[in-house]
């Protein structure tokens, strides 16, 4: 069973080595520099027609960095084409008007939200950096949390400010001292206190980056054995889910565990793609030296950039490849193209489990929250650091709690609950606070969970969390796991939670989400009265890509008596396994396979991987084009330039396939029962 290891050394002599190169004690010392003079550069939202002018919130890493440009063809040119592709598609002159000396981003709310790209706060580093000067991103109230860890990794300089955001005027000249974080409108004559960084975010800022404090830690993290300590019952019946396996995982045992602090948290696993691995790899050799210790708690899968065609990302592909047989990475490890998309694929081999912490560097490493596990998405550098020292810096937010009742209707499953959700919670979305969810009547299955907790991501969520249960129970037993290397987590009876909301099941109905955001969604049966035709009918990837997802459709293809989709019908399993299980006959399906079912209207099945989801490969959206899927994120230009994604639950996205117009099943004439169409 995995379970967390202590640090492994490529040689006897490798301890004296390191410790002598990285493992120097000593006084944290500023690296930053003397103030920073320019102009604003703003980001205006388009005319709405009030006549008042707004910034533009909700800038996502998808409009900072697009698909395209997240590659990295060498460790040597990591940054190149994320400098050649920052804001292409939304500011395409950008990196002229920095240069020109607008160094001061102006945004609105929810600046870079959405993917762990670590391309992007790298790439808009990197920009100023070319011409000699100095970024500063200066935007409102809840900033993406990956991309702000990611800005103080690197040294890019990031205030939040909704004041300054919200006096800025074109032409406006800003001053920032690195030092004191102090904001100055000059040409405005007004001054500005950012919202405060907590102590270990500004050592981390002062010290010169990521890079810096992981050789400073080096050595006391090799020297030291990972020690998981849980609460005792007393302690544990004041603490949610969350608190108590970050109680469990910290590094240092003093001191409370409370929203607002930074810990250094053990982590049970620390996965990557291979989008997301060449930066982390780079960070492992920055703070290593890159060949005296085996990278700790390490797992990698391709499935982003795996069949696209294109050789320069066969090059990327090749670093994560590279890195893994020098360190001997093996499955289920290292996941070979096809094995499956990493939220899938290492659940299926039993690398996670009920109370571990897993950081992920990918954003929907909150799926893992569906096992019971705390899992955050951190970025690149992060990971690297994790895979260096075993731990990583934490910082708990306040907590959530969201409790289902009431009875689960016809048709529904995990993507309408979490497209309801999203659509209540509006433009705050979660207030990036941590969700624990509660399945009062344990009806909800493990496919469904997943589906919720991944898109904690798009709910802008630290974590989203199911405590162990009996669902939970269930699952593993099925897989052959019966013993746990954790204790059952669940909240204790006291525990405190900032916002306590109940859902009621009884009353979601079918969901689909129009462009361009998840949480703009619908009840399904007012969207089909708007008879909304696509192109594209796409089922599965991470979020909904499971054997019970892929069945779900199937069973509504199949009792509809049609012969034929109407549009291209396209199927993404989740993992290879998956993969092969739908090429079993089944029962339900009266002795025929789930993708014999789908072949015989006219699908067709894909290998597992991410690309159509992010706009890569033959699938992607053309400009004009319109698809209806069960992928998790539908942003302007995500699933292809000029393309428009419209999300929905499996099988809405069949029954539409059939009848051309977005539509949930009863559209068909097909009749809810649950022993033909439960899952």
């Amino acid at each position: 069973m995995h379970t967390i290891q202590p640090v492994r050394f490529k040689s006897s002599g490798a301890v004296s080595q390191m410790t002598a190169a990285n493992g120097l004690p000593g006084i944290v010392s500023s690296s930053l520099g003397d103030s920073i003079r320019g102009h604003g550069l703003i980001f205006w939202a388009p005319d709405d027609g009030s006549g008042e002018r707004r910034k533009l919130d909700a800038i996502d890493t998808d409009q900072i960095t697009p698909a395209a440009d997240c590659v990295s063809e060498s460790l040597d040119t990591l940054d190149e084409r994320w400098k050649a592709g920052t804001f292409r598609y939304l500011m395409p002159d950008f990196r002229a008007r920095v240069h020109a000396g607008q160094v001061f981003v102006i945004a609105g709310d929810r600046f870079a939200i959405g993917s762990s790209r670590e391309m992007s706060p790298a790439g808009l580093k990197a920009v100023a950096e070319e011409a000699g000067l100095e970024l500063v991103i200066v935007c409102g109230q809840n900033m993406g949390d990956i991309f702000r860890r990611n800005a103080f990794n690197l040294g890019l300089h990031v205030v939040q400010c909704p004041e300054a955001v919200a006096d800025a005027s074109d032409g406006d000249v800003f001053a920032f001292n690195p030092q004191t974080r102090a904001l100055a409108n000059e040409t405005q004559q007004k001054s500005y206190t950012p919202v405060p960084l907590t102590e270990k975010e500004e050592e981390i800022r002062c010290s010169g980056g990521i890079f810096a404090v992981g050789r400073r830690e080096l050595g006391e993290a090799s020297a030291t054995t990972p020690l998981i300590e849980w609460p005792d019952p007393e302690r544990a019946r004041r603490m949610t889910t969350t608190e108590q396996i970050i109680w469990a995982h910290r590094v240092d045992k003093a001191g409370e565990v409370e929203p607002g602090r930074t810990f250094r948290v053990y982590a049970d696993l620390l996965p990557a793609s291979d989008g997301t691995a060449p930066f982390a790899i780079h960070t492992f050799n920055q703070i290593t030296g890159g060949d005296w210790i085996f990278p700790r708690q390490a797992a990698i899968a391709n499935d982003h950039f795996v069949f696209t065609r294109q050789a320069a990302d066969d090059r990327q592909t090749t670093i994560g490849r590279d890195f893994a047989c020098q360190h001997g990475l093996e499955k289920p490890y290292y996941a070979n193209p096809g094995d499956g998309i990493f939220h899938f694929y290492f659940p299926e081999q039993g690398l996670v489990l009920p109370g571990q912490f897993i950081p992920g560097a990918d954003s929907h490493s909150r799926a893992y929250g569906a096992y019971g596990a705390v899992g955050v998405g951190v970025g690149s550098t992060t990971l690297g650091f994790g895979w260096s020292t075993g731990y990583i810096y934490f910082t708990l937010v306040r907590q959530r709690r969201i409790i289902f009742s009431g009875c689960l209707q016809p048709w529904i499953s995990g993507k309408d609950i979490v497209l309801e959700l999203l659509r209540r919670w509006g433009a705050q979305q979660s207030q990036g606070m941590s969700v624990e969810f509660i399945d009062a009547d344990c009806q909800l299955p493990m496919a469904y969970r997943n589906t919720i907790a991944n898109m904690m991501a798009e709910g802008e969520a630290m974590n989203g969390i199911f405590a162990q249960d009996s669902v939970t129970d269930a699952w593993y037993s099925a897989k052959g796991v019966n013993m746990l290397p954790y204790p059952a987590v669940r909240p204790g009876p006291d525990a405190v939670y900032a916002i306590d909301e109940e859902l009621s099941l009884a009353n979601i109905t079918t969901m689909i989400a129009k462009p361009f955001s998840p949480g703009n969604a619908f009840p399904a049966e007012e969207v089909a009265r708007e008879r909304i035709t696509f192109d594209k009918a796409l089922i599965g990837s991470c979020t909904n890509g499971s054997y019970e997802d892929l069945l779900s459709a199937a069973l509504v293809l199949r009792e509809s008596g049609a012969t034929r989709a109407v549009t291209d019908l396209v199927v993404f399993p989740g993992s290879g396994g998956v993969g092969q299980q739908i090429e079993q006959p089944d029962p339900r399906l009266g002795g025929d396979s789930v993708a014999d079912v789908f072949r015989a209207l006219g699908g067709q099945i894909r290998q597992s991987w991410c690309g159509p989801c992010f706009g890569q490969g033959p699938d992607a959206l053309g400009r004009g084009q319109r698809a209806i899927t069960t992928f998790n994120r539908n942003w302007q230009n995500r699933m292809g330039l000029g393309g428009e994604g419209y999300l929905a639950s499996p099988a809405v996205v069949a029954s539409s396939a059939l009848l051309g117009y977005m539509a949930p099943p009863g559209e068909l004439g097909l009749i809810w029962d649950p022993d033909r169409f439960g899952v």
